[in-house]
């Protein structure tokens, strides 16, 4: 088998159909499969997917008995997959005809690349950021949140991070992609030892991402091709919120606490603490 997809459901199966109809009609030419994880969604959306391709024998759906995160389901899909590239592929993703094939075709033919990911599109047509960036180091990290990037967007200095200096249609290096939509080798994914399960849901991409570098290979962003992420849309609460912020402290204590000083790790802690005790406040006074 060519290439295998991953998707996670959690109670979003108007996007998760979406999605996955989307690559059926995309798809040209490809041995593939498609592998759906439900983390326990108990609203019936499971059961209306199976029904909905039933006569798909190339797509398998596996019931998680509970909700232990993204990473997790993630690895339960890959772990159950045959193909010899891997495509996680988030469920509030439309994907654009050729974008799978063209991927496809450019990991084929460099070896030396260890993930690839498209141009992604939000819902009004603007580039979603996070689809090309760098690693968030400390001074990459200062820049952002001191709004030195947004001051500054056409700054390579300034605005490391999201890039934007750059031109979102070309193919390019990166540090890192967004998780909704990472093609990658198998033998990538098998040898970095997928995502990593410490994290609920967000920074996971990241993570995989400095690993899959560490290892020697490139990330390569493909801005000829595009997917539409309706980033968000599957779920928006103050548990997310928290696990947003904790992926940046997972994150950074996993690759870069060891690196500097006791002043600078807890100016970092301070930075992502106050960024989560204001957005929660935030969100109760809306």
């Amino acid at each position: 088998m060519d290439l295998s997809i991953l998707i996670i459901n959690y109670k979003t199966y108007e996007l998760t159909h979406q999605t996955i109809q989307s690559v059926i009609d995309t798809v040209e030419n490809i041995d593939y499969e498609v592998i759906i994880v439900d983390n326990n969604s108990e609203d019936g959306s499971l059961e209306q997917l199976i029904y909905d391709f039933k006569d798909y024998s190339n797509i398998k759906f596996i019931h998680n008995s509970a909700n232990d995160g993204f990473a997790k389901a993630n690895n339960i899909a890959f772990k159950n997959s045959k193909g010899k590239y891997i495509l996680l592929l988030n469920s509030d993703v439309i994907v654009d005809k050729g974008t799978i094939n063209e991927t496809l075709n450019y990991l084929k033919t460099h070896k030396d690349v260890g993930a690839v990911g498209p141009h992604v599109r939000l819902p009004d047509g603007s580039l979603d950021k996070a689809c090309r960036r760098s690693f968030p180091t400390p001074i990459v990290s200062f820049y952002k949140m001191t709004g030195l990037s947004k001051i500054f967007p056409n700054s390579p200095r300034f605005n490391k991070y999201n890039l934007s200096y750059m031109d979102e249609h070309e193919i390019y290096p990166v540090d890192c992609l967004v998780g909704a939509y990472m093609l990658m080798p198998r033998c990538v994914y098998e040898s970095t030892g997928g995502l990593d399960e410490d994290y609920f849901m967000y920074g996971e991409d990241i993570d995989l991402c400095y690993k899959i570098k560490q290892e020697g290979y490139k990330i390569i962003y493909y801005g000829k091709t595009t997917i539409t992420h309706f980033k968000g849309a599957s779920g928006k609460n103050r548990r997310l919120l928290y696990e947003f912020h904790n992926s940046m402290r997972i994150f950074y204590d996993k690759h870069y606490k060891d690196e500097y000083n006791f002043i600078t790790n807890n100016f970092i802690y301070m930075g992502i603490y106050a960024s989560y005790y204001l957005k929660l406040l935030l969100s109760y006074l809306r």
